[in-house]
């Protein structure tokens, strides 16, 4: 199943670490077949006030993700990354298609 590396960045400022982060990172998701499919990007803000930039990066599987992060390569770039922006990093399950949103209920005790 899909999983995605989500980033939540905040007072990101565009410096020689953001930089270079930016022109190394696509060579870290290669060999976990990463591929972003958010990237930050301009916005139409239908509900509250969303002040962080999002980034989400796509992975066949959770155990390709979590290899991805704690990757040599990778963990390398993330004092660059933190060089112009704070935030929150985060692996999280993707669904499939056939999923409801009633499917979580029965994990939760529901119908």
């Amino acid at each position: 199943m899909t999983a995605f590396a989500v980033g939540q960045l905040r007072d990101v400022q565009i410096n020689d670490g953001i930089v270079d982060y930016l022109r190394r990172i696509d060579a870290t998701l290669e060999p976990f077949e990463g591929h972003f499919v958010i990237h930050g990007g301009a916005r139409e803000v239908l509900e509250g006030n969303p002040v962080d930039d999002l980034i989400v990066i796509a992975f066949p599987t959770k155990a390709s993700a979590q290899a991805w992060y704690a990757s040599q390569a990778y963990q390398a770039l993330i004092p660059l990354r933190l060089q112009g922006a704070a935030g929150d990093v985060y692996l999280i399950d993707g669904v499939g298609s056939e999923h409801r949103a009633t499917d979580i209920l029965h994990g939760a005790g529901g119908a």
